[in-house]
């Protein structure tokens, strides 16, 4: 489990408003947490794509493997254990995970 990372994650259970059920995940956590800690930190991916501020459009490709586009929704980052990672789908590019890291420290900043 790496940095850039896309993995089948299940979310359950879940309270109020955050993202639920068997979906796909991208790890945004440093590699030295992914390699010695038994969490990882996640950004949640959506198919219902709103262009939300400070989040990313993946377009299915073959780097991510994506069944769908999918939205990267940086204000529902969330600590999992690793347990609930299942299998991995695919990465995304270094200049993805830029994105993403310019969408968290604007989310932060709101």
């Amino acid at each position: 489990m790496k940095q850039r990372d896309i993995y089948w994650a299940n979310l359950n259970p879940t309270k109020g408003n955050e993202q639920r059920d068997i979906r796909p995940v991208v790890i945004v956590s440093g590699n030295a947490m992914n390699d010695h800690l038994g969490i990882c930190i996640i950004c949640p991916l959506s198919t219902k794509i709103k262009h939300y501020a400070g989040c990313l459009v993946l377009e299915k490709n073959a780097l991510n493997q994506l069944p769908e586009d999918s939205e990267v929704l940086t204000f529902q980052i969330r600590t999992l254990a690793k347990q609930r990672l299942r299998e991995k789908i695919g990465e995304i590019s270094e200049e993805q995970l830029r994105v993403i890291r310019q969408g968290l420290v604007e989310i932060l900043t709101y």
